[in-house]
């Protein structure tokens, strides 16, 4: 069964707050798609999610377009993967994703929906559209 929860955001800071605020909903351990276009916001729904977990400063959680994969709190509680770079289902595969999915962490995708294929059918989406300069909507859906 399919949920949706729906949320509107004028500023990064509420996208944040948005993000801190669902850090508390999401479950301990499991794979989050956030998706949208390029500059959506997506990393900084992040900041917030890892900020309400206490895993990491909003100012510490940056985006991994170069580095692939972040990691927060100690232990790992948080995975922040974008996987934007990536051309092929063959280099996505090499960063190891299964093992990450069995680490006792939130996982964040960023661009996951790219390879639909490395997905687990039990994971969360969390889709951000664009509505104005600083405006965005926000819309989770659980599977």
């Amino acid at each position: 069964m399919k949920s949706v929860l729906r949320f509107e955001s004028s500023s990064e800071e509420e996208t944040r707050a948005i993000g801190r605020g669902l850090a508390a909903r999401l479950a301990q351990e499991g794979i989050v798609l956030l998706i949208g276009e390029l500059g959506a916001g997506k990393t900084t729904l992040a900041k917030g999610i890892a900020e309400g977990r206490g895993a990491a400063r909003a100012e510490d959680v940056s985006s991994p377009t170069f580095t692939l994969i972040h990691e927060y709190g100690d232990p790992v509680s948080i995975y922040h993967i974008d996987l934007y770079r990536l051309d092929t289902l063959e280099e996505a595969r090499r960063l190891g994703l299964e093992d990450i999915y069995d680490a006792r962490a939130l996982v964040l995708i960023e661009w996951g929906e790219r390879f639909p294929e490395l997905l687990p059918p039990e994971h969360v989406e969390i889709s951000i559209h664009a509505t104005g300069e600083q405006a965005r909507v926000i819309e989770v859906t659980t599977r």
